[in-house]
């Protein structure tokens, strides 16, 4: 079994720009601006330039958080261990990792091409992240284009590269951010964490709990499949593991570590893929999620923000989950649906009928994801 994920919820703790209100703007930006500012400047509640832009980009991004209630004055359990430490600093302290050479300009790319160009601008860079450029998902990439050039995602890589020039990793390269081209994040509805991807041959391509066709249905999957024909009328399983359609239907299949080396559980766990994967649930709930269109008939979405649904299967995700706001947002725990725990509380947890009776309360009748379809019986999505 790879080791469990140690707790990451200071990532999701409101900072000072997120927490402020729209009509509170001003005073809370310079506030948090504040500290970085000269001491004429702080007396007369000028902001720098630069300040003035991370602000601004950082209340557009931030704005479905406005209203989050402040932190639990309860202190939370947090390992104390180096690796544990270094994770929550990264999220309470977002630059933290980044020193101000080894980072990109505040000004944001906008295409795939305007960010090949810039980061092609440090040669150490473009070698570095040149899979991301050229792999992930174009919405994705913008969305964590600052998260790939941190030092600790910078190093993570240089780990993977000399990792895959000397073994044997899953899933293979081009595999690795499927998860990002399948499920575009305005499509997101649904999210279920796994662990580390399959270590054997031919398993693991890029999406949590699946696999390629051809192979072997894993014991988890099983029961997955188990529990939805139990709770969905007409769903008929798949004689396959491969859940290609389920991330084109909007569920994210998110591994916590997105690499590991062949035949050995968990040996690509804390090198840095916890920091990046807390990114990307960091940019799930603080962007928008789709809703179906009310003013369209062929099925066109529309964006919308009423939240979306977390199946946290076991403690590692669980752990994964821990400070997403559950106002905003579903989140469904219970145990894993391993064969060694399914039994204890997977089985029979109705998650599947639940994220779709939410769905449809905060999107409408057509608002949640058409499980059925995802069987035997239903159309592959061209």
């Amino acid at each position: 079994m790879p080791p469990q994920a140690r707790s990451i919820s200071s990532y999701f703790k409101p900072t000072g720009v997120v927490a402020a209100t729209s009509s509170s703007t001003t005073t809370a930006a310079g506030a948090g601006a504040g500290a970085g500012l000269t001491t004429p400047e702080k007396k007369k509640g000028i902001l720098s330039e630069a300040a003035k832009r991370a602000i601004e980009e950082g209340l557009s991004a931030a704005k479905q958080d406005e209203e989050e209630p402040e932190p639990s004055k309860k202190k939370q359990r947090i390992d104390s261990s180096p690796s544990t430490s270094k994770v929550a600093d990264i999220f309470t302290k977002p630059n933290l990792t980044a020193s101000p050479t080894n980072k990109l300009p505040i000004v944001r790319s906008k295409t795939r091409e305007d960010l090949r160009a810039r980061i092609a601008e440090k040669p150490d860079w473009i070698n570095k992240l040149s899979l991301e450029i050229d792999t992930m998902g174009e919405d994705w990439l913008l969305a964590l284009q600052d998260e790939l050039t941190k030092s600790y995602f910078l190093n993570l890589k240089e780990f993977i590269t000399n990792e895959q020039k000397t073994k044997k990793v899953f899933p293979p390269a081009e595999d690795i951010y499927s998860w990002s081209r399948l499920c575009p994040l305005k499509d997101i509805r649904v999210v279920i964490i796994g662990q580390d991807p399959y270590h054997d041959d031919g398993q693991a391509h890029g999406l949590a709990f699946s696999v390629r066709k051809g192979v072997r249905v894993p014991p988890s999957l099983r029961n997955m499949y188990k529990e939805m024909h139990d709770e969905i009328p007409g769903f008929v399983i798949p004689k396959h593991g491969d859940l290609t359609e389920w991330a084109k239907h909007g569920v994210l299949l998110l591994n916590t570590s997105l690499t590991v080396r062949a035949h050995e559980a968990g040996s690509h766990a804390n090198k840095g893929w916890d920091t990046f994967t807390a990114a990307v649930l960091k940019v799930v709930t603080s962007r928008l999620s789709p809703g179906p269109s009310i003013a369209s008939a062929v099925g066109e979405k529309v964006p919308g923000g009423n939240g979306v649904v977390f199946m946290a299967w076991g403690a590692h995700a669980a752990k994964m989950c821990a400070g997403v706001d559950n106002k905003k947002h579903l989140i469904l725990k219970s145990a894993h649906p391993s064969p060694l725990s399914a039994s204890r509380g997977f089985l029979g947890n109705n998650h599947f009928k639940k994220a779709n009776e939410w769905l449809q309360l905060k999107y409408g009748p057509q608002g949640g994801i058409d499980w059925e379809a995802l069987g035997d019986n239903g159309k592959p999505t061209t």
